[in-house]
């Protein structure tokens, strides 16, 4: 499926719709270039779950963010990690469980992620414009 968003708005609501169709123990996969819109679309996600937006933002320092909502939700970003080193960070703890994951820099992780995850390119397409294609989901 592939959708086109205008604004930083319609990414979070794309990211809510998301959101909205997700169960206990989905993976979501982030695939795109720094300042896609990766992050925008996590806040939608996160919303779904009660999660204020101000408390989700890019790793700085943080590569795996919990958080308690009644679904546990996981926000890993993994542009700081190195590619091939994902392993060492015992991500299957979060991949699969009782909660939700969604992981940003998904192809630092190829190996630990599991077939079955939902997968999200987000690309520009102009000013302020970005195709987001989805597999693995239909909203």
């Amino acid at each position: 499926m592939k959708l086109l968003s205008k604004s930083d708005d319609e990414t979070k609501e794309l990211g809510r719709k998301l959101g909205e169709k997700l169960k206990r123990g989905d993976v979501v996969c982030l695939y795109g270039e720094l300042g896609s819109g990766k992050t925008v679309l996590v806040k939608g996600i996160a919303s779904v779950f009660g999660i204020n937006e101000r408390d989700i933002t890019s790793a700085s320092f943080t590569i795996i963010a919990e958080y308690d909502a009644d679904v546990p939700f996981y926000h890993i970003d993994l542009y700081r990690v190195a590619a091939g080193k994902a392993s060492e960070l015992g991500l299957q703890e979060y991949l699969g469980g009782n909660g939700i994951s969604v992981i940003e820099w998904a192809e630092r992780a190829e190996e630990e992620i599991p077939e079955n995850s939902i997968k999200v390119n987000l690309n520009y397409a102009g000013d302020n414009m970005r195709e987001i294609e989805i597999t693995g989901m239909e909203l």
